[in-house]
Parts: structure tokens; C-alpha cells; sequence
């Protein structure tokens, strides 16, 4: 069976539940897991959700900030969420794919939504970097077993970690989300617990992949100046499975978008 599981920054989930149910409508991923939904729990669109065809919901929110959902139209199990540095904030949500899946039965989702880090990369001067960077080293305490056993990570990850994943390595090295600091810690993460970087996986350097472009930008499209923020990673025992990560860019230039185009990985279990 092929199981596609969609990331996607969504920037405000009731202020975008059009484009949601758009994408869903058009894409059909078997899970979708937003990040940034920016919506308390009491006001969670779920009706608007289930009556697209996902019945299986689950989420973690806060008032105007940050927030995570994962959506499936397979049942989900075991909620999970984990919190970081000591605060309340909404940023991890997990579910277990039930047996109703089928072959994907059994797999573990993670979605993530890491700090952006404020625009000072500089830990003594910007409360926020260093939260990022705090918040990274306890994901790294907690990835800190090797991975096992059949699981996903997704997320908004705030870090273009390659020299290709951004649009000019050069200008970006002392730019908050391409950082010496961000990328190594990333890297470090990624590689002592085993994930597998999906897209990399497929698509090596030089190739260049984006995932987000900044609404400052009057002609993002053409400009093209775009970093790769968001990520699909996979257990070892996943990634011969891999068969595609898409960055599904024309949800991008839709009315009223996020500054961030869904991902999707596909996998043939």
C-alpha cells in the first residue's frame, strides 16, 4: 500500500480552513500534520475537518500562537505530546497509526513546530535564538536513543540545514534559521538518533529544495529566494520505503497563503 503523510505550516488554521480543505480535496494525503494552527483547542475546526473526509483528529493548541494537529483518515492512537524548555507552549503532538491501516499499521507520527528563533542569532542578545537553541539541545536529550521501530517526524523545523536548502549559502550564514549553530545542531540530532532525511534521501545536493518563501518578497515566485524549513524524516526501518517527497509549491501562490508550501511524503509499505 502507498501511505502519503503531508506536512505544512499553515500559519492560522481558521484564518486558512479554505485552503485546508482545498488542499485535502485535491491532494487527499492519508495524513496531514499542521503546524502553527494558532488556535486554542475549544476552537479547533474540527466539523469543518471531519466532514472532509478525516475523522481522526488530534491536536494541541494555544491562543494565537504556535499549535499542532494531526490529521489521518486512518484511526489514531496513543496521543502524545511532549513539552520543551519549561513552558506551555503548543509545539509537538504524536499519534500511533492504528490497525485499520493496514501495512502502515504500527507506525508512529511526530509532528514538531520548533521556535523560529527571532532575528538576532545571537544567544546573549535575543531571548528568542536562545530559546531555539535550548529547545534544540532537549530534542536532541530526547532523540538521544537510536530510533526503532517503523516511525515518522515531520514538522516545521526552522532549520535549512544543507548549503543547497537555501537560496545563497553565502548570505544566509548569519541569517536565524541557516546558522553554523542551527545547522549542527539539527545535523547532530538528526544523525545520532538514525532519521532518515526523506528528501535528501531522494533528491542529494546540489539540488536545490525550498519549502518556504517570505512574504516580503512582492515576486516570491520569481525572486525564488526560498529556504527548506520544513521536513519529513523516517525511521531506518522506513527508508527503503521512501518513493517520494513533493513540495507542492502552488499551494504557495494561492489567495491569502502561508509563507509555506505543504510537503508530502509517499511511501510504498
Amino acid at each position: 500500500m502507498r501511505l502519503s503523510v503531508t506536512t505544512w505550516n499553515i500559519n492560522s488554521v481558521r484564518l486558512r480552513i479554505d485552503l485546508v480543505l482545498r488542499f485535502l480535496s485535491e491532494h487527499k494525503p492519508d495524513v496531514l500534520c499542521l503546524q502553527e494552527t494558532k488556535c486554542p483547542d475549544d476552537a479547533f475546526p474540527l466539523k469543518a475537518l471531519r466532514g472532509s473526509g478525516y475523522e481522526h483528529v488530534m491536536f494541541a493548541g494555544q491562543k494565537g500562537y504556535n499549535g499542532v494537529a494531526i490529521l489521518s483518515r486512518f484511526p489514531l492512537h496513543t496521543r502524545g505530546v511532549m513539552g520543551f524548555c519549561e513552558k506551555p507552549d503548543a509545539r509537538h503532538i504524536s499519534a500511533v497509526l492504528g490497525p485499520e491501516a493496514g501495512a502502515a499499521a504500527g507506525i508512529v507520527l511526530h509532528d514538531f513546530y520548533v521556535p523560529a528563533g527571532g532575528d538576532v542569532p545571537d544567544r546573549a542578545l535575543n531571548p528568542k535564538f536562545a530559546h531555539k537553541l535550548d529547545f534544540l539541545g532537549e530534542l536532541r536529550a530526547w532523540g538521544g536513543k537510536r530510533v526503532s521501530g517503523p516511525a515518522i517526524l515531520v514538522g516545521d523545523l526552522n532549520v535549512a540545514p544543507l548549503e543547497h536548502d537555501v537560496w545563497s549559502h553565502k548570505q544566509l550564514l548569519d541569517v536565524v534559521s541557516h546558522t553554523p549553530v542551527e545547522t549542527e545542531a539539527l545535523e547532530l540530532l538528526r544523525g545520532e538518533a538514525g532519521w532518515i532525511d526523506a528528501a535528501r534521501h531522494l533528491t542529494p545536493e546540489p539540488e536545490k529544495i525550498y519549502t518556504w518563501w517570505s512574504y516580503r518578497s512582492p515576486d516570491w515566485s520569481g525572486a525564488n529566494k526560498g529556504r527548506r524549513l520544513d521536513h519529513a524524516w523516517v525511521s531506518p526501518e522506513l527508508a527503503g520505503t521512501v518513493r517520494l517527497v513533493e513540495v507542492l509549491r502552488d499551494a504557495r501562490g494561492w489567495a491569502r497563503p502561508s509563507d509555506h508550501a505543504p510537503v508530502t511524503l509517499t511511501l510504498e509499505l
